[in-house]
């Protein structure tokens, strides 16, 4: 699930415009929405990541990435960069065919209409869209339409130019979203995400990593994370799918396992000291190190031009102090939500985060 925000954001600024009328002009990105009311990890597995890798080996494309999302039913959407704008077609033509072939061979056998999931998605669809927002997805029966189940629709592309910084910040989070969705699909095939255990405690040290690597102080870092744990604490208050009911229990029988764990990784990553993390922790530790510095540099540049929450202003950001938070947050959300992470458990485990950074201080600076 993503943040609360608009179906289609109001950019922060002017975008830049591209040629497309020459053969060898850049290709702009293509989107397609996959409506598959199952685990996507086959989708993932089978379909998605044998299609980008053959099209980034024959140089069709030089981009992707997905997230999961609810609007009109829970699906996939998928983002594809052809590298040529002569490329569009032929690479809109491959991934059709995919799809057809991969929801023909394995096709989702849950509906979405009524029960849990569809009170949830109405919920959702309730608190994150205003009712001029809603209107255009209402059914004659006044509730969200789903679209058909094993279907698949092209979209345009429309990125949050508000959200992430304009179109500089844009580029980087496609940057960014890139790798992200590559180590998630890596840890699909290779970890056992089904078990609830497992996927928790990958998210917690994947966003370990990310915050302490944006964020090198304690106090902003508790800052952050008291704040992130608020927003979707509050966001969704009015229902169950939030609630600090049972959080002391919880993370008491973690033991000291935890705040230990937390503070090796925050100690490797802040000495530069990576060859301390395992392998797939070390590869995400040199990438969020990587995209800190980049973001950093766009804010020195002035490049950074965020729009605010109410969308009545823009916001340049062009200290990486205030800059950093405020891209940190959809990075990490992001990267959970291609995890399946809920947001119930976004609200935990960054009480969880923050917690242990708190047990594992001197006692003179809690």
């Amino acid at each position: 699930m993503t943040a609360p925000t608009p179906a289609v954001d109001t950019p922060a600024v002017d975008t830049p415009a591209v040629d497309t009328t020459t053969e060898d002009a850049p290709g702009t990105w293509l989107a397609v929405h996959v409506f598959y009311a199952a685990s996507p990890r086959p989708l993932l597995l089978q379909c998605v990541e044998p299609l980008v890798d053959r099209l980034t080996e024959e140089g069709l494309i030089t981009g992707w990435f997905f997230i999961n999302y609810w609007l009109e039913g829970p699906h996939l959407r998928l983002r594809l960069k052809p590298a040529r704008a002569a490329d569009a077609d032929t690479v809109r033509e491959r991934t059709h065919a995919a799809l057809d072939a991969f929801l023909r061979e394995r096709p989702a056998l849950y509906e979405v209409k009524a029960g849990f999931f569809a009170e949830l998605y109405e919920t959702l669809f309730t608190l994150e869209y205003s009712e001029e927002e809603r209107a255009q997805f209402l059914g004659p029966d006044g509730r969200m339409k789903l679209r058909p189940n094993n279907s698949f629709e092209d979209r345009d592309y429309e990125p949050e130019y508000g959200k992430y910084g304009g179109p500089a910040g844009i580029a980087l989070a496609e940057w960014h979203f890139q790798h992200s969705s590559d180590l998630v699909v890596e840890a699909t095939r290779t970890m056992n995400l089904h078990l609830r255990t497992v996927l928790l405690g990958l998210s917690a040290q994947l966003m370990m990593v990310v915050s302490g690597t944006f964020l090198a102080a304690d106090e902003a870092l508790l800052t952050f994370l008291d704040r992130y744990h608020g927003f979707w604490n509050n966001a969704f208050s009015t229902t169950n799918y939030t609630t600090d009911k049972g959080y002391e229990r919880a993370y008491a029988a973690m033991g000291d396992r935890l705040p230990e764990r937390f503070r090796h990784i925050r100690e490797a990553v802040a000495r530069g000291e990576l060859e301390r993390l395992p392998a797939f922790l070390r590869g995400w530790a040199e990438h969020c190190a990587e995209l800190r510095d980049r973001a950093a540099r766009l804010a020195h540049q002035g490049d950074l031009v965020f729009r605010s929450f109410d969308g009545s202003r823009d916001i340049h950001a062009t200290d990486p102090a205030h800059a950093l938070p405020m891209l940190l947050s959809p990075y990490m959300h992001m990267t959970n939500n291609r995890l399946g992470i809920t947001v119930r458990d976004e609200a935990f485990l960054s009480y969880v985060l923050a917690r242990a950074l708190r047990d594992g201080a001197p006692e003179d600076t809690r």
